[in-house]
């Protein structure tokens, strides 16, 4: 009796078997798909368009010795999850008829109709045509098919589609053709399905090229993902509990689901952070799906109340959605026991557009406003591939720029009138003027974040507010060169130095190093002819209109000129004496020049930095984020442009501020890691916190650069009992 109560429940949890082959039987798998959201006539086209592929197909194999049938059936199968519709089914069926057996595209026509046919021309490789060499061949057919998906957007879903299949079944290739497709595939089909907003296959491709590209990394970080779970389960329950309780009690209906980071994403991050995997917090986050909008921002505030967000990790992407539509709201809190905790707010809407992005009109059949937008915004993209395409001079020239615009990671900014700007990740603030009009970029002379002065190569962050203070007198500086981003910017800065006549950059240079010396407070006629002479000497040049057109052409740096003219002024010769007065760096653009580094902020090669002209002692060197910067921000004519150069051989104080359980030996013990760390320990100091079992180590360190300083904290956070490490800046004696 047992028995049969134990195989009853066992029969009744068994789901029915639903089979690859034949497609077109009410059992197979793609039927099954197709019933759920297409009507029987639309289903028996597609039966229709499977045999007509699998006899064209008969007697062909894949490299796994499977009947090549099974492809085709998988893609469509693969495509039948974003609902797509039976013309897109029929043509997954027929994509490499045309291309592998003699069917012809006529036939396909007369058979299926002109849509079918058009998707397979698309979806079809130029075998027929030759060409050079191999890389041209792969640039021209990526041009063909991004140029039949601003026809239709099918084609590219089909096609990713197919790729994901091709990578799932990789392993029967041989290294050298695995290695190829992957690397192709990461390069491209991937960031096209992100582009695309198509979340779950962009993350399932990123992770199947990984396993191919990098084996080991992989199944490193596969087994330590599988060894954390049971230590992280007990908290990520806690977690959850705690969440679902504080939402109940704030009345706010909500869906919690736990997600884990995949491999790819977690080695992404890794690198990006040069951390190891016991330093990524949040593998595992919490997504929080609500009713309305209103009620992601009420979550938010519940959350904030419940835990304390960490300063900096909070990105509203509900105001202001990424290039592909997604939206959400992301914040990282602190939760228990010290527990990093990501959470993602969003509504169901969104949720599905995070999830299916264009293929969302298809899988939900919504009008929803968001996907009208979203689809607005990809009707963009591919306009600009048609540019894109026009502009370019062969296949090859085509596929670097698609390579380049695949990547985006914008930046979102605002102009004073509110207009954002969308621009490429490390643009500047002379980018963002070049993109105003190219009129704001040639007369730009500095700029302001939120208010706040900065020198125009600064970086923008999405959300900063920005304004451009240009003048009738200013003109493009060559340096510019060095940093902007965009291409508009680099043309028009070159456009300009081309036609530039020496007059005018002898002008310039005059100009830019009266500023300089106004700012030592040093007027201009106090320059005679002697120190020039004994300045053309040490430089080695014949005029001094040769300094002044150097100056203009960013050979050389304003400030340092006017600094060692100064010196002629006073007496002191080019050298003489100034490695006793300052600490000497090695700053792009010095020529060797001594400089000073601010004590309070403690820069460090790789740190943004600003040069601050101080009359007693020279050029001081900030950090960005210092607070004397904003404290001095309106002193305009004082601030210049620095940037660091490597200098391996030597070492820069930094200051460490470690929060430590307090107890015996632990300052012994992290001294000794920092050693080990081949940094030295120039000062430290000890804060007791009255009755509390943590104590406050503050150390001076020495390192070469922000890289070695982040090996120094990423080693010192694998010691037991070290809670927290911060870099202290706006330091006060």
């Amino acid at each position: 009796m047992a028995n049969t109560i134990q195989s009853s429940q066992a029969n009744l949890k068994k789901k029915p078997q639903h089979f690859l082959l034949p497609v077109d039987k009410d059992n197979s798998r793609l039927t099954q798909l197709l019933k759920s959201y297409l009507p029987k006539k639309e289903v028996h086209k597609v039966w229709e368009a499977y045999r007509f592929s699998e006899k064209a197909h008969s007697g062909q194999k894949r490299r796994s010795g499977e009947d090549y049938i099974s492809h085709p059936v998988s893609v469509a199968c693969i495509a039948a999850r974003f609902h797509l519709d039976s013309q897109s089914i029929q043509a997954a069926l027929l994509h490499d008829v045309v291309e592998d057996t003699e069917s012809t595209e006529s036939e396909i026509e007369s058979k299926f109709g002109k849509q079918v046919s058009n998707l397979v021309i698309g979806l079809s490789k130029l075998d027929k045509v030759e060409f050079q060499d191999a890389n041209e061949a792969q640039a021209e057919n990526f041009r063909k098919m991004l140029l039949a998906m601003t026809q239709d957007v099918r084609v590219i879903l089909i096609k990713l589609s197919d790729r994901l299949h091709n990578m799932q079944t990789i392993q029967s290739l041989d290294e050298n053709k695995k290695t190829r497709i992957a690397q192709e595939t990461v390069d491209i089909y991937a960031p096209i399905a992100n582009r695309l907003g198509l979340n779950n296959l962009y993350q399932e491709l990123e992770d199947l090229c990984f396993e191919v590209l990098h084996p080991v990394r992989y199944k490193t970080i596969q087994k330590a993902i599988k060894a954390s779970r049971g230590n992280r389960k007990e908290v990520i329950e806690k977690i959850s509990n705690e969440i679902r309780n504080k939402l109940s009690s704030a009345k706010i209906k909500a869906e919690i689901t736990g997600r884990e980071k995949n491999p790819a994403s977690i080695h992404r991050k890794m690198l990006e952070d040069q951390t190891g995997f016991n330093q990524i917090n949040d593998i595992y986050a919490f997504r929080i799906i609500v009713n309305n909008i209103n009620d992601c921002y009420l979550t938010l505030g519940t959350l904030h109340s419940l835990y304390n967000p960490i300063p900096g990790k909070f990105k509203d992407y509900i105001a202001i959605p990424k290039a592909n539509g997604y939206q959400s709201l992301h914040s990282t809190l602190l939760g228990p026991f010290g527990v990093p905790v990501e959470v993602q707010i969003r509504t169901k809407n969104m949720h599905q557009l995070a999830e299916a992005g264009v293929a969302a009109h298809w899988l939900y059949k919504t009008k929803d406003a968001h996907v009208t937008d979203l689809q607005q915004k990809t009707n963009q993209w591919l306009k600009r591939m048609l540019d894109i395409q026009n502009d370019s001079s062969n296949s090859l020239e085509f596929l670097e720029h698609l390579k380049v615009d695949l990547f985006p990671d914008e930046v979102y900014v605002f102009s004073p009138d509110g207009k954002i700007f969308a621009l490429p990740k490390n643009s500047s603030s002379i980018d963002f003027a070049y993109a105003v009009h190219s009129d704001v970029g040639n007369k730009a002379v500095s700029a302001k974040i939120n208010q706040m002065l900065v020198p125009l190569r600064t970086k923008l962050s999405t959300g900063d507010h920005v304004e451009i203070i240009t003048s009738t007198l200013a003109k493009p500086n060559p340096t510019w060169l060095n940093f902007v981003i965009t291409g508009k910017a680099r043309s028009q800065i070159r456009n300009y130095l081309r036609s530039a006549e020496s007059k005018d950059l002898i002008f310039l240079g005059e100009k830019m190093l009266n500023n300089a010396l106004n700012a030592f407070h040093i007027h201009p006629t106090a320059i005679k002819k002697k120190h020039w002479n004994k300045l053309i000497l040490d430089y080695h040049v014949e005029s001094k209109d040769e300094i002044l057109m150097d100056i203009a052409l960013g050979k050389k740096v304003n400030v340092m000129v006017a600094h060692q003219l100064t010196n002629l002024i006073d007496g002191v010769t080019s050298n003489k004496n100034q490695s006793k007065m300052l600490d000497v760096i090695s700053i792009k653009g010095s020529d060797g020049m001594a400089i000073q580094l601010a004590s309070c902020c403690h820069p460090i090669p790789g740190d943004p930095i600003l040069g601050y002209i101080n009359k007693e002692k020279g050029l001081v060197i900030h950090t960005h984020d210092c607070q004397i910067v904003n404290e001095l921000s309106l002193d305009h004519d004082r601030w210049v442009d620095v940037e660091w150069e490597p200098d391996a051989d030597k070492l820069f104080n930094v200051r460490l501020s470690v929060l430590v359980v307090n107890e015996r030996g632990m300052l012994g013990k992290i001294a000794s890691v920092i050693a080990d760390s081949e940094s030295n320990i120039d000062n430290v100091s000890l804060q007791d916190m009255d009755g509390s079992p943590f104590a406050t180590l503050n150390f001076v360190v020495q390192v070469r650069h922000r890289l070695h300083l982040a090996e120094v904290i990423r080693n010192l956070r694998k010691v037991t009992k070290v809670n927290k490490i911060t870099r202290v800046k706006n330091y006060k004696n």
